[in-house]
């Protein structure tokens, strides 16, 4: 700083105001390159998120496909398996008449 008539001057050089502007230009850009980083950040996550949220879903229809599936499956097994007792219900009644026969025809005498 010069002094001058009782005052304080500032002088400055014609380099320091273009170190100054350099300066400032150099903030400026670092901040437009930061919001172009973090605009860029925020459309990825977005990208991500409508991704992920369509697997969601995509899965969500999945899961309740198997599941509709899985319970057709189960109705038919349990009619398949009231089939079987029936059956095995009417075998075992015919079984014990045929058995029922062979004894009584076991137990008369030869007629030779």
């Amino acid at each position: 700083m010069a002094s001058g008539h009782g005052r304080d001057v500032a002088v400055r050089s014609p380099c320091a105001d273009k170190v100054g502007k350099l300066n400032r230009y150099h903030h400026g850009a670092m901040v437009e390159v930061i919001a172009a980083i973090a605009g860029a950040s925020i459309s990825v996550a977005a990208m991500g998120a409508a991704g992920f949220s369509r697997k969601s879903d995509e899965a969500r229809e999945a899961v309740i496909r198997l599941t509709s599936a899985v319970e057709h499956i189960a109705t038919q097994l349990e009619v398949l398996h009231q089939d079987i007792k029936e059956d095995r219900r009417e075998t075992f009644t015919r079984l014990s008449t045929v058995e029922q026969r062979v004894s009584k025809l076991e137990a008369r005498p030869p007629s030779c």
